[in-house]
């Protein structure tokens, strides 16, 4: 069968073409960008405990080396502290929440590339810009203009090529949104600041040049990536006003200017966009052709990289064994509905948190309001951050008896708990995913200090390995001491991307396949009448 073609090596192209390797599946990366990948210290990303973990879980060695996870948080109105939170490192701990990484991304790129570099699954095809996609029941098949003229044949495509996306143009799909919704000043800088490691969010600096709001997230060895709010439009700055930012700031935190190196600057605006579909037959698209947004501290990375995760696996599910059109059709269900959800949060906030006046001062408590809306943004908590539940998904089971509730809806991310794994190795779930099949979780409290030769033909074990071998897909059987809000002997199911599909108090054969078969679509079908994809608002 042909190949996945990715068109686009960005992070999101990058990391869809790791995951599908990872399940076994060739692609074809068609890099457009004939340029050497710029090194721009101002130029940072922000991952979340999900997105990182899939990074570092696809063999980028990046975030480890050249990231950062913030050990707190701290928010700062005027002259006040308004909040101090510790953040985790990992899984959250006692309440904290978990730590984002912060990571520049000509690094995270870099890194990305050394991976797929030793992926003999991949192949890269530099200079390679699309001008011609054609479509048949079979495959997509793509032409690459000169210097690199030649035709592409691929079993399905993925336009991944960023916000001015040759695929969607040629698919003919709008992209209708906002223009400019947020500016910001950025600069990074080597100096000391009196608070290593954490990042800062000031609101109404007392300064003169201090602006609305300024952020500073830290970075390893001593750099810093400061952010100042501009007017959406409007306010030339030039790089002597940037300076003069940089110079009061420091001081306006420290007493007076320390010492500092500025390593680079730039100004980046911010638009909030939704193409209308993701899918015309066997082509879809991902990250920054599907959909803009960063206002209010949100992060466009993370959820391009949430729709390589969740593409990566329905897209190996067709490639090796078909797949039905509810399958395929429930990425842009899925997706389109999560991302069109964090903007209606962010659109909702803005006037709150930017206007004067208004709906600002009909809420009580404003500045903690504020604050904490802003928080849930830069830490990915609450509708601005927190990562997406699938609730209403096309691949949902229908609720049955057999259902019991533990501290996972259906539809959102489980827990990283530990497991045992098949060969007897206590990980942790999350190096369970993206592997291409189902997991199916037994909760079982007192294996851990037995052999797993005993267990594996104990109380109920032999009841679920029958029963998890006769699912209309393949499973992994894993053991775990406890889950959040779950009883002895409850049973999880589990998609490859980590969102639970189903559980169950105790062994429930005809229930357990029930909900696998429609985690995977139903049964496959050969027909491709999908171009005609419902619009989600």
């Amino acid at each position: 069968m042909d190949p996945v073609i990715i068109v686009g090596a960005g992070p999101v192209g990058l990391v869809l073409s790791l995951a599908l390797a990872a399940q076994g599946v060739p692609s074809v990366l068609l890099d457009e960008d004939p340029v050497k990948d710029e090194t721009r210290p101002a130029r940072t990303v922000v991952l979340r405990e999900d997105t990182a973990a899939l990074v570092e879980r696809l063999g980028c060695k990046t975030l480890r080396d050249e990231g950062l996870r913030w050990s707190g948080w701290r928010s700062v109105r005027r002259k006040q502290l308004v909040r101090e939170l510790p953040l985790a490192e990992g899984a959250p701990d006692g309440g904290a929440p978990a730590a984002p990484v912060h990571v520049p991304q000509h690094a995270l790129v870099r890194g990305l590339r050394d991976a797929v570099a030793a992926q003999e699954l991949v192949q890269t095809a530099r200079i390679s810009r699309v001008d011609k996609l054609e479509q048949d029941p079979a495959g997509v098949t793509v032409h690459t203009r000169e210097p690199g003229s030649t035709w592409w044949r691929g079993s399905y495509l993925v336009g991944c090529d960023g916000a001015r996306s040759t695929v969607r143009k040629l698919l003919d799909i709008r992209f209708p949104g906002r223009t400019a919704v947020e500016r910001h000043a950025v600069a990074a800088l080597r100096t000391e600041l009196p608070w290593p490691g954490e990042a800062v969010l000031h609101r109404l600096p007392p300064w003169r040049t201090g602006g609305a709001e300024v952020t500073a997230r830290p970075l390893p060895d001593d750099v810093w990536r400061l952010d100042w709010l501009l007017p959406p439009r409007g306010e030339l700055v030039t790089p002597d006003a940037l300076v003069t930012r940089v110079r009061d700031t420091l001081a306006g935190w420290c007493g007076e200017t320390p010492p500092y190196e500025l390593l680079d600057t730039g100004v980046y605006t911010l638009h909030h966009r939704l193409a209308l579909r993701w899918r015309v037959k066997r082509a879809f698209l991902a990250g920054d052709a599907a959909h803009l947004l960063g206002a209010l501290g949100t992060q466009g990375l993370d959820e391009g990289l949430r729709d390589a995760e969740n593409l990566a696996w329905k897209l190996a599910l067709a490639w090796h064994h078909g797949a039905s059109d509810v399958l395929l059709d429930s990425y842009q269900a899925e997706r389109r509905a999560a991302v069109a959800s964090r903007l209606r949060a962010a659109d909702q906030s803005l006037p709150i948190l930017r206007g004067g006046g208004g709906l600002r001062t009909l809420v009580p408590g404003s500045a903690r309001g504020h604050d904490s809306l802003l928080t849930d943004g830069h830490l990915g908590c609450g509708p601005l951050g927190a990562p997406p539940s699938y609730s209403h998904s096309p691949l949902a089971p229908p609720r049955a008896e057999a259902h019991t509730a533990v501290g996972t809806p259906p539809g959102a991310p489980v827990a990283d708990v530990r497991v045992t794994a098949p060969d007897g190795t206590p990980v942790r779930l999350r190096e369970r995913l993206g592997q291409g099949h189902l997991l199916v979780v037994l909760v079982a409290p007192g294996t851990g200090v037995w052999d797993r030769r005993h267990w594996m033909r104990a109380g109920v074990m032999p009841r679920l390995v029958e029963a998890v071998d006769a699912l209309p897909v393949k499973a992994e059987l894993l053991v775990t001491e406890s889950y959040p809000g779950a009883s002895a002997h409850t049973v999880l199911l589990v998609r490859p991307d980590g969102h639970l599909v189903a559980s169950f108090a105790g062994v429930r054969p005809a229930e357990l396949l029930a909900a696998a078969d429609a985690a995977r679509g139903g049964a496959a079908r050969t027909s491709v009448r999908s171009d005609r994809t419902a619009d989600i608002n």
